[in-house]
């Protein structure tokens, strides 16, 4: 495959995986669940969640959390916000993978994705994930996919512990991390600004419209991972 790209760095919701299945299924099994985050409390990464929950709201919103419970509801008011803070991600990572582990949840993917995920990787493609979900999230969702374990053909994986996505910046370190020059790396989304991001900093980019009728001021356009690969030949 002779491509000016090396590497396909894809987010999740309404790219990868339907932007319901975030919203509809794991959402709500997280708020449902919330309450056993207290069975991960001796864990460190649950500890310092915790802990950038307090600071998080005492810089941002003036509130000194005392209690676990407190911590606890100041969770559950994000998630039906859907903030993107990162100990929030973090948590959601380690309920939904007791809901994995159990075989409760089963992560959505577009039947398109898998074959050209697979087709990538076998030409010689990197592939990776950037999405605002903690990696550990990522991870699982694609392990225990609905098409199967599809981590096989995956090789990096990026949050917001690196930067925003909608930020320049976050592309520049994401190339860094990977030592591949921006320009050889394509970027797929269905968020216009994540993907005006990601061309500042030099990246390629094809805008995901799966839903009819969606509007797009990005020069390459697809409305799934098929129309990607005839793409990839163009850029």
């Amino acid at each position: 495959m002779d491509l000016s790209c090396r590497v396909i760095l894809s987010d999740i919701e309404g790219t990868t995986s339907s932007v319901s299945y975030v919203y509809d299924v794991l959402f709500p099994y997280f708020r449902e669940h919330i309450l056993e985050i207290t069975q991960f409390a001796h864990l460190a990464e649950v500890k310092e969640a915790f802990s950038e929950v307090i600071g998080i709201c005492e810089r941002e919103e003036g509130v000194i959390l005392t209690t676990s419970e407190g911590v606890m509801q100041k969770l559950l008011e994000w998630s039906i916000k859907d903030k993107k803070f990162t100990p929030l991600k973090t948590l959601q990572g380690i309920i939904w993978n007791k809901g994995y582990q159990l075989g409760e949840l089963k992560g959505h993917v577009y039947d398109d994705v898998s074959v050209n995920l697979e087709k990538w990787s076998t030409n010689g493609l990197k592939i990776g994930i950037y999405s605002s979900g903690s990696i550990t999230s990522q991870k699982l969702l694609f392990k225990y996919s609905l098409a199967g374990d599809l981590t096989k053909w995956l090789s990096c994986y990026f949050d917001t512990t690196i930067g925003h996505k909608r930020n320049e910046d976050s592309y520049l370190k994401i190339a860094a991390g990977i030592g591949q020059d921006p320009s050889e790396i394509v970027f797929l989304s269905d968020i216009q600004e994540e993907l005006s991001a990601a061309r500042q900093a030099g990246f390629k980019t094809i805008h995901i419209l799966r839903e009819e009728g969606s509007s797009s001021t990005s020069t390459y356009r697809a409305k799934d991972f098929n129309e990607v690969n005839n793409l990839l030949h163009q850029l």
